[in-house]
């Protein structure tokens, strides 16, 4: 396969070392197969948060910040499970559908027989066997289902071309159920995938503006179109929309499924919310038949070794300027209770936190402020998450589909507030107006001791007397510049003490002071009791008894 991550490649051909998969040109025109371990490094996100970025404006960082949601992606056990079943799926249901044993001739003339007659069942070559299968994953809204399966389809090409048989091969499709819950619809939404996929209009215009189409021709349809481009595998989202009154009926609805894998062949994916159960336990016979290869359903991270590597690497992607490196045990713990684990909510959370640390000028996470954010900000998911403390199954049921819309109009605004509210401070100033790193080293090596407004200037200057001297030898010459007699005022104010500058700062400002600042801690604690149990954990207040015992 020349590029495995591509939209549209040219078939090339490896053989199998799997028997069942050998001379069939439809497995081995796909990428080869490789452990998960293999494939971590095509799924692991590739964000990062660099020392340069976090000095960046906080127009910028909210920029960066909000990247977090779409770009990061930690591959979990659950994702092992899955990637594992769909190359199952998509390489057992080509083996009764290959091209050099007639097989896959004999599925289109079936499925012609069926287009003329209307007749999901119609059959004309009754020898032509089924090696499909299905596969149903549930889980509450935000678990992480449609990303997992994007990036897990993201490892193969979409189309593969076969020039010797002029065949456009469809690897998968996923279409999702519209809102309104019709059949109808969902048929349509396939040929709109299918023409999506292969850059063309054809089957949407012929079927959708076609006088009034029965249920049944769009099935026979849709069936054809599948077998005829040798679809792999076809993902069907949001199953917990199809509505049995609009649909014909649960039965109707479900003999659709299992036909599409026992008698087209075609393997079937079902994804939706815990909803989506009364569908397939309406039917005990196509129940069995929609778990071919067993339900997977994903709850809720819980928390263990998995919680501690996500919020850890979460963690690292901070554009905050007072950020804390390590993530203590009361944050990661609290984290866990707010989003009860959910993936969608984990994430955002953690995002809409840096947003309100950067508008609020507090630049770093706190429980306090991490309550705050979710006190204000995730409204909308409160009942979910409600039922999921509960551990009610009826309520987590009634609030599984909860959408996180509203949660995304909040992303939204802050960063707009970010945009109103932050004014940059004349150390960003100063280091935007640096032109290396080396000088950013020198920079930040003496930003404390020196007035930014004349440090980055003197800084340009010196490297551009010095050119071939490394960072380290400038250091002493710059810092003897900014001290000599000419500069009357380089030093900062002569660097007041810290009980006159204390006196400067606010009490509605403490909390953007230093973490270990006791000021910063006080704005912190909602009561004077908070405070003491905080300073106790800290280390912060002498242990009367225990240094009479070491004395003694």
């Amino acid at each position: 396969m020349q590029n495995s991550q591509s939209h549209r490649v040219i078939a090339v051909y490896q053989p199998s070392t799997i028997p069942a998969y050998q001379g069939n040109p439809l497995i081995e025109a796909l990428p080869p197969l490789n452990s998960f371990v293999d494939d971590l490094s095509a799924l692991k996100g590739k964000l990062r948060c660099t020392p340069d970025d976090i000095h960046q404006n906080g127009v910028d960082r909210a920029h960066s910040i909000c990247r977090v949601i779409d770009d990061f992606f930690q591959p979990l056990s659950q994702h092992i499970q899955l990637h594992e079943r769909i190359s199952l799926m998509i390489r057992g249901g080509y083996v009764g559908r290959n091209p050099d044993t007639g097989d896959w001739a004999r599925h289109i003339q079936n499925g012609y027989e069926r287009v003329l007659s209307g007749d999901l069942k119609a059959i004309k070559f009754t020898e032509v066997y089924s090696t499909a299968q299905s596969m149903t994953l549930i889980g509450c809204s935000g678990n992480g289902k449609t990303t997992a399966m994007k990036q897990l389809l993201s490892l193969y090409p979409q189309v593969i071309y076969h020039p010797d048989t002029n065949l456009e091969q469809i690897i998968y499709l996923k279409i999702d159920c519209s809102h309104d819950g019709s059949l109808k619809e969902l048929c349509l939404n396939f040929f709109r995938a299918i023409d999506r996929a292969l850059g063309t209009s054809n089957y949407e215009k012929q079927y959708s503006m076609s006088k009034r189409p029965s249920i049944e021709t769009l099935l026979a349809a849709m069936a054809q179109v599948a077998n005829a481009h040798a679809l792999g595998v076809l993902i069907i989202d949001e199953i917990q929309h199809l509505s049995r009154s609009r649909s014909g009926g649960s039965e109707k609805m479900l003999n659709f499924f299992v036909t599409l894998v026992n008698t087209i062949g075609l393997p079937v994916i079902l994804v939706g919310t815990p909803r989506a159960r009364e569908i397939f336990e309406a039917d005990m016979r196509s129940a069995r038949r929609g778990s071919g290869l067993g339900a997977i359903f994903w709850d809720p991270m819980e928390e263990g070794r998995e919680w501690r590597a996500l919020t850890d690497k979460l963690w690292s992607l901070q554009w905050l300027q007072k950020r804390d490196e390590i993530l203590s045990d009361e944050i990661r713990t609290l984290w866990y209770d707010l989003s009860q684990g959910v993936l969608d909510i984990v994430v955002k959370l953690f995002v809409l936190c840096q947003l309100r640390a950067i508008t609020t000028k507090v630049e770093r996470i706190t429980p306090k402020l991490m309550q705050q954010v979710y006190n204000d900000e995730l409204i909308p998911v409160h009942p979910m998450l409600a039922a999921l403390r509960s551990d009610d199954p009826e309520a987590i049921i009634k609030f599984s589909d909860l959408k996180l819309s509203d949660t995304d109009k909040r992303l939204l605004k802050l960063q707009q507030h970010v945009a109103e509210s932050v004014q940059q401070t004349p150390e960003e100033f100063a280091y935007q107006q640096l032109r290396s790193e080396e000088e950013r080293r020198v920079y930040i090596a003496l930003k404390d001791d020196f007035d930014t407004s004349l440090l980055a200037p003197a800084i340009r200057k010196i490297f551009d007397q010095n050119p071939n001297l490394t960072w380290i030898s400038l250091l002493p010459l710059i810092h003897a510049h900014l001290t000599s007699p000419e500069q009357a005022l380089p030093k900062k104010e002569a660097k007041p003490s810290k009980g006159n500058k204390a006196s400067s700062i606010k009490h509605t400002q403490w909390h953007t002071l230093d973490s270990n600042d006791l000021r910063f801690i006080h704005s912190q604690a909602d009561v004077d009791s908070d405070m003491h149990s905080t300073m106790l954990k800290l280390g912060l207040v002498l242990n009367i008894q225990s240094l009479l015992e070491e004395v003694s």
